[in-house]
């Protein structure tokens, strides 16, 4: 990856936690210079304070490229005014912070910053996640493509046509790796209580779920019908979908609820 301007003029790291340090490290995985980073956080992994020549909580650049703000929602306003010399439009502001609107960072950068709302998954840090971003109409095209492109280094990208698009993002790709992980846990453990060993039955769910989940990226199939190919009339498999499609208390019902409460918390986030 060519990282031009951003080797020139420098990269921020507001935050360098799970999701900044999977970008971060990704970055310099990929020929980032590690004299170009400036990282500002307050209990760095060891790993971070073993980079040669990134500057950990070293001052700041005059005008960097962009700035990566990775803080967790409640720090935002709190922490975000370090960096409000950024908000001249001339520097990338690429967010990975769950539930904060753009007005947010209109508040507190000015009403001139280019700001790139993303919603990262945790598979990120395997180089196997996907992320939804929306830009601000300050935003340069330049800039919508360089956004783009530094995500491209943990997993797909997907733009969202609108702001409001990114809270059902969060409440499904941002989200859901944590219901995946349950699903997982819940497996082994109904296995667990019918008999298996729990080392076993926690790697019979581990494989299950991720081949799954594997064969239906790379077919690229309709779910419905995979599901279908696995369903013998009467058989096995039925039966027990017969429990998990039930539409008042299986996986419809359950996943509706859960995004609608993913959903409700995002609001109440974006208005802290």
């Amino acid at each position: 990856m060519d990282f031009g301007e951003i080797a020139d003029r420098g990269l921020v790291v507001l935050g360098c936690g799970k999701m900044g340090g999977a970008l971060l490290s990704r970055w310099l995985d990929a020929g980032l210079p590690a004299g170009s980073v400036w990282v500002l956080e307050p209990t760095p992994a060891d790993w971070l304070t073993a980079v040669d020549g990134l500057h950990l909580n070293d001052g700041l650049p005059d005008a960097p490229a962009v700035a990566l703000i990775a803080v967790k929602p409640q720090m935002l306003r709190e922490t975000l005014p370090r960096l409000s010399s950024i908000g001249t439009g001339k520097t990338l502001v690429l967010s990975v912070v769950a539930g904060m609107p753009l007005s947010v960072y209109d508040e507190l950068l000015g009403p001139d910053a280019a700001v790139v709302r993303t919603v990262p998954n945790t598979p990120a840090a395997i180089g196997h996640g996907i992320t939804s971003m929306f830009a601000n109409d300050r935003t340069d095209a330049a800039q919508a493509d360089l956004a783009e492109r530094l995500l491209g280094a943990v997993g797909e990208v997907v733009r969202l046509p609108s702001e409001d698009q990114l809270r059902l993002a969060t409440s499904i790709a941002g989200c859901g790796p944590a219901y995946v992980f349950h699903l997982i846990e819940t497996m082994a453990a109904a296995a667990t209580a019918q008999g298996l060993a729990p080392d076993v039955a926690l790697k019979l769910a581990r494989a299950t779920v991720a081949g799954a989940g594997d064969l239906a990226e790379r077919t690229g199939e309709d779910p419905a019908q995979l599901r279908r190919n696995v369903t013998s009339p009467n058989g096995v498999t039925q039966a027990a979908l017969e429990v998990l499609m039930d539409e008042q208390t299986g996986f419809p019902a359950l996943l509706d609820r859960a995004v609608a409460a993913a959903l409700r918390r995002d609001d109440e986030l974006g208005g802290a």
